[in-house]
């Protein structure tokens, strides 16, 4: 399963030209399925407490930024902006929400959920609810290498008290990943690509209001795709219309299909579908409902009802420093020439990295391995004649020597 998935991601590397969402949630839990339990347990030893009537759930967040360069770097304002999308999107404080098409705007709902940057680390310090390190990785997979010091991200902080996001710079077309409720704690979170984080800053259009997260963060509260990642499937929920798949960009309303069961079609505004951000803006009752069902007493995520960790006056001692890109070693890389390529690729060392000692592996572009080869020297031509025309991807080494390169053979 861990191929497949990998061959998810590099199938994803070969077209990143089009602007579409794509979230690779679905793909994540399939592949890691036999890791999740069925019933959460509690291990602080605290009675757990159940939500009031209309209580507003607070739930505290701290942001890994994972930067290799500059542009990864982000800033505290931007960080804080998509903190303010959370809010407005899950409050239906959104600029937008007068958009929701009439006949669905009695089902838009308020989930009475906020989110605040963490004050309090757990070591008990104070904490912006930042916290930046340099990698060595130019970009991660989604084998969840960027929650771990020891691949080159950072460790997660106490997932019973904090969600955790980690952003940084993803391979393939993915915008970002979340697990859902019952996975492994010290994975439990939720992925976002950097240039897609915030509404301020260097975004990607058209995903610069912030809502990758805000879909991201719906999974982690246990909500579906709004298809339910079948045909004509079911998210689970009573009050989202059925529809065949995917809505990418932003139809017109309204949008029907084989499957849809009401005149007014496809809820394609809704935030657990693929649409562009400014299409988006709302969730239903039924969603509402369910993410919030979460935190009653023995579900997974009730210990959030006692994280105290937003409120500043409980942390003591001094912070934990940022990385910064001067005390980072910076990476050397790979040259592929000529890309396109004919007959033979040239791979030679650009900077500090060895060649020598590496596996070379070339995968096809749905993830079939083409060829493998230990290198025994600095430099290597590797032979492409005969090979079917289209995107190839050759992969050298592992973890921080770890490095990928797209091929177009002619």
């Amino acid at each position: 399963m861990k191929s497949a998935f990998w061959a998810l991601i590099l199938m994803g590397s070969g077209i990143t030209a089009f602007a579409q969402r794509n979230c690779a949630t679905d793909a994540y839990y399939r592949t890691h399925r036999s890791q999740y339990a069925e019933m959460p347990v509690e291990r602080d030893g605290v009675e757990a407490r159940d939500t009031v009537p209309n209580e507003i759930i607070i739930i505290p967040v701290v942001v890994h930024v994972l930067f290799h360069n500059e542009a990864q770097m982000l800033s505290d304002a931007q960080v804080r902006s998509q903190i303010d999308a959370l809010n407005r999107d899950f409050r239906r404080m959104n600029d937008d929400a007068a958009s929701t098409p009439e006949v669905f705007r009695s089902r838009a709902a308020d989930t009475r959920i906020m989110f605040c940057l963490a004050q309090v680390d757990p070591a008990g310090r104070p904490t912006k609810g930042i916290v930046r390190r340099y990698t060595d990785r130019e970009y991660f997979l989604g084998d969840d290498g960027m929650k771990f010091s020891a691949s080159g991200g950072n460790d997660a902080w106490d997932t019973r008290k904090y969600l955790n996001i980690w952003v940084c710079s993803m391979l393939g077309r993915s915008l970002g990943y979340a697990s859902f409720p019952g996975g492994p704690a010290d994975k439990d979170g939720i992925v976002i690509n950097y240039d897609v984080f915030g509404t301020i800053g260097n975004l990607r259009e058209p995903f610069t209001m912030g809502r990758t997260t805000t879909h991201e963060v719906a999974h982690w509260l246990g909500l579906k795709h709004i298809w339910g990642d079948e045909t004509c499937g079911s998210d689970d929920v009573d009050d989202t219309p059925r529809q065949l798949s995917y809505n990418y960009y932003c139809p017109s309303f309204p949008h029907t299909t084989q499957c849809s069961q009401e005149s007014s079609g496809d809820m394609f505004m809704n935030y657990m579908d693929f649409t562009n951000d400014a299409c988006m803006n709302m969730f239903t009752h039924g969603q509402k409902k369910k993410m919030r069902g979460l935190f009653a007493p023995g579900a997974w995520r009730n210990s959030f009802l006692r994280s105290y960790v937003c409120d500043s006056s409980l942390a003591s001692g001094a912070p934990i420093p940022d990385d910064t890109l001067v005390a980072a070693k910076p990476a050397g890389n790979v040259k592929a020439y000529p890309n396109p390529v004919t007959d033979f690729c040239v791979l030679e060392p650009d900077g500090d990295y060895k060649l020598e000692g590496q596996i070379l592996r070339l995968y096809n572009a749905t993830g079939i391995l083409i060829r493998q080869v230990v290198l025994t020297s600095g430099k290597y031509t590797l032979p492409m004649r005969g090979l079917t025309p289209g995107t190839y991807f050759i992969k050298l080494g592992e973890h921080a020597n770890k490095r990928v390169i797209r091929i177009l053979k002619l």
